[in-house]
């Protein structure tokens, strides 16, 4: 099966215009907006990487350091990730534990794992099916905004509530490296480019050919 790159054929990433592409070495610009051309993102896996290591170092201590105290009369502790989960659970809100730990912890970690996943699948050149291998970056494509309902929460409740010394809540170093976390996980998303699972298939159809 011909691909487009094959036919000399690149798409632009910012107008989706189909365009000529002016050389093998040089795709050119858009035809319609004028922006640069490429054949495949540049530096897509290295860049991809950077940015997923740093997300699984920033995870430690976004687990680790406090997320958000709760002061109430006078009296309150800092709470991290999953010690607000134990509090909510304690508590018996059940299904807003539920909700919290699937969008603070498990999020990030499928995200994260699932990234580096498909990664090696590229780099290693593992000989899997492309239409999962894609549904699944969709998917993580999908959930990856999900873990921003932490970060909102907290916002509106420390913008929200200040009722002096009956009840203050104030952000902790951990929702710092939280939001890091969430940052580069949607980045590494966004810098991997889906298009080079495909370029396996084509390479293993070509190879099975011959």
């Amino acid at each position: 099966m011909k691909r487009g790159i094959d036919l000399g054929l690149v798409l632009c990433l910012q107008c989706h215009q189909v365009n000529q592409q002016a050389s093998a070495n040089n795709p050119g610009y858009c035809h319609r907006c004028g922006a640069p051309l490429f054949q495949r993102l540049p530096q897509s896996l290295s860049r991809t990487w950077a940015l997923l290591i740093t997300a699984a170092i920033l995870l430690i201590p976004a687990n680790l350091y406090p997320i958000m105290t709760v002061v109430y009369f006078g009296s309150g502790q800092p709470d991290t990730i999953m010690s607000g989960v134990v509090r909510l659970i304690q508590s018996g809100q059940y299904p807003i534990a539920i909700l919290v730990f699937i969008a603070s912890v498990a999020v990030p970690v499928i995200k994260i794992l699932g990234i580096a996943f498909l990664l090696l699948v590229v780099q290693l050149r593992w000989r899997l099916s492309p239409h999962q291998c894609t549904l699944m970056y969709r998917s993580i494509e999908w959930i990856g905004r999900w873990s921003l309902l932490d970060l909102f929460m907290i916002s509106i409740l420390v913008t929200l509530v200040d009722l002096g010394e009956i009840a203050t809540v104030s952000a902790g170093t951990g929702s710092t490296a939280f939001a890091g976390v969430v940052v580069l996980t949607m980045m590494s998303v966004m810098t991997f480019d889906p298009r080079l699972i495909w370029d396996l298939q084509d390479t293993k159809d070509e190879h099975d050919s011959n």
